[in-house]
């Protein structure tokens, strides 16, 4: 079981950081290969939207999103964790997901063989304030994402009001359940996909 955790935040030691610390740890627990990605270390590039993708499936810049592509598509589990900003996920991870269009467009476009989907896919997200509607945003670029690379939306942990390096630690039920779900994810468990609102949030 490969379990792929990509981070999205610029704060190092973060509140998304600890939360996804948590659940690659649980992974680990459980038996899976668990591996961090951390995009403030990488070099990604936004999309230049030349629709070279749309030709044969590849994305002509070079830069560090080349190395994502194959873990994207080796994953068994796709977990991609994210601070808040501006009611969206970081400006690292929304690029990361704006190059996906790669494989969207072997997917859709040119209709190649792709990873099945009975892949899952988690968001594990944070945020400073305790707004109705703080992850409308967040949830709906993740719904994307996860179609673009062929993952099924299986599960989320939102965590409202923590805004402050290490705030999260005050609330070690929600890393114990994030521990828990990678221990289940990496025995097998399959969960049934969200049927996402984002407003009954």
């Amino acid at each position: 079981m490969k379990i792929l955790g990509i981070w999205g935040s610029p704060r190092r030691g973060g509140n998304s950081e600890i939360l996804l610390d948590a659940f690659l740890e649980g992974a680990a627990q459980g038996g899976a290969a668990a591996e961090k990605v951390s995009l403030r270390e990488l070099k990604i590039s936004p999309c230049m939207e030349i629709y070279h993708c749309f030709k044969d499936g590849t994305c002509p810049i070079k830069d560090d999103m080349r190395e994502l592509y194959d873990k994207l598509l080796e994953a068994d589990v796709v977990a991609l964790a994210s601070p808040i900003f501006f009611y969206g996920v970081s400006a690292q991870a929304k690029a990361m997901i704006d190059r996906t269009q790669a494989l969207w467009s072997r997917r859709y476009i040119l209709k190649q063989d792709f990873p099945g989907g009975d892949r899952q896919g988690v968001l594990l997200c944070t945020g400073a304030t305790k707004g109705r509607l703080l992850f409308v945003g967040a949830r709906l670029v993740t719904k994307y994402f996860f179609d673009a690379v062929n993952v099924r939306y299986a599960v989320e942990i939102l965590v409202r009001g923590v805004d402050e390096k290490g705030a999260i630690l005050t609330q070690p039920e929600v890393l114990t359940t994030a521990a828990n779900l990678g221990q289940r994810l990496a025995r097998g468990e399959v969960l049934p996909p969200i049927k996402l609102d984002p407003l009954a949030v």
